[in-house]
């Protein structure tokens, strides 16, 4: 009987690894098109020396099954930018934050992408992986600690996409690209690398130039409701760039009101999402970034869904003599182009 007993679980635990390695390739049509949402500029009668140009993408989570297909998604929103005449070398590309945690979901099995439910997705992404998830958990940290390990087991391969990726579309186009943010433990760029650690979850802004190198160090804040720490930048990232000097901060950053007074920048570009869970935090009162001495201000939200979670909020842009926004009941993914 005890004989019958190992053979059992030996047969199913072949069964199972045999599961667990299959990741099936299947095809997934996506909706490429992007229009012209907001186009604004500083001073109407000037010639536009250069641009900050916000894409605001539709994203789902079929779009993070591979690298690859992600990339073809933003090729087309950028293709479509160039068609437009809205890329040049004095064109700055600001993306919106989280873009790049959910490629934590890359190399999936179809029951992942067919969820209809977050805590289903991550119960297939748990038998997936599950000594990479055995590994994660004991390194967990916090209150979530089922969506710490998931990000964790992936992190290597999420940190070497995310810069590959976005690296790479800077350097085809020629242009400085925001690269929205992604989720890390202890994340850090060393000798041009992003690399990550054993530390708390950080959300980490890398921004590229038209050379694909990264320009200054990473821009790495806490999640909300997280202790400070040791490892993390100011608020602000300041970076000189052929449009001007520019100023990057996260949306999510509870800290974010702060900087304003004094930012030292003449353009301001801030990666953000909202969802009906988490509002984005107020906007900046176009009166203070004057004050300032902010030339041009844009905010890029994330649209999409995972599961049954959505995000919605609305991109917006200023310049001195005006303001504009986007339209969250109109859909498709969206360009807000300021002209400077």
């Amino acid at each position: 009987m005890r004989k019958l007993v190992f053979l059992v679980l030996i047969a199913l635990f072949a069964v199972l690894a045999g599961w667990v390695a299959q990741r099936p390739a299947f095809h997934y049509l996506s909706d490429l098109r992007s229009s012209l949402a907001v186009d604004l500029a500083t001073t109407p009668t000037a010639a536009s020396t250069g641009n900050l140009l916000g894409i605001e993408p539709e994203l789902f989570a079929l779009d993070y099954g591979n690298p690859e297909r992600l990339r073809l998604k933003l090729d087309a929103y950028l293709d479509n930018a160039r068609r437009l005449g809205l890329l040049g070398a004095h064109t700055v590309v600001v993306l919106p934050e989280h873009l790049g945690t959910p490629l934590a979901l890359m190399g999936e099995k179809p029951e992942v992408y067919a969820a209809t439910q977050t805590a289903d997705a991550f119960h297939w992404l748990m038998l997936g992986n599950p000594l990479r998830f055995a590994r994660a958990w004991f390194q967990a940290e916090g209150d979530q600690r089922l969506a710490d390990s998931l990000l964790r087991m992936k992190a290597w391969d999420m940190a070497s996409a995310y810069q590959q990726l976005f690296a790479g579309l800077a350097r085809r186009y020629q242009v400085t690209l925001v690269a929205g943010s992604i989720v890390l433990p202890g994340p850090s760029l060393v000798e041009g690398e992003l690399q990550v650690g054993t530390g708390p979850l950080r959300n980490v802004t890398l921004v590229f130039g038209p050379q694909g190198q990264p320009l200054g160090p990473a821009l790495v804040r806490p999640l909300p409701g997280q202790q400070g720490g040791e490892d993390l930048s100011p608020p602000l990232l300041r970076l000189d760039t052929a449009l001007g000097r520019l100023g990057v901060i996260q949306g999510s950053d509870t800290t974010r009101a702060g900087v304003l007074d004094d930012p030292q920048v003449d353009l301001l570009a801030i990666p953000a999402l909202a969802s009906g869970a988490t509002p984005a935090p107020a906007p900046f009162d176009a009166q203070r970034l004057r004050a300032a001495g902010i030339r041009a201000a844009l905010e890029v939200q994330l649209h999409g869904r995972l599961w049954e979670w959505r995000a919605d909020g609305t991109s917006q842009g200023f310049t001195p003599d005006a303001a504009a926004a986007t339209d969250p009941a109109r859909g498709g993914a969206k360009l807000i182009n300021l002209r400077l």
